[in-house]
């Protein structure tokens, strides 16, 4: 049975945490992308006039 070496582990560990890195990114940004709009709209219906 063939072994993977130290440094084959570290960079199988490096590219699989990329991996998930930047998978985590991308849902979090569309998820973000979408509460932002709704959150706009209602920035605006909730809009106050203070009058000094």
């Amino acid at each position: 049975i063939p072994q993977m070496s130290p440094l084959m582990w570290f960079s199988l560990f490096i590219m699989s945490s990329t991996i998930y890195i930047l998978f985590n990114q991308i849902i979090f940004s569309s998820f973000k992308n979408n509460k932002m709009i709704l959150n706009k709209k209602k920035i605006y219906k909730n809009k106050m006039n203070w009058k000094w």
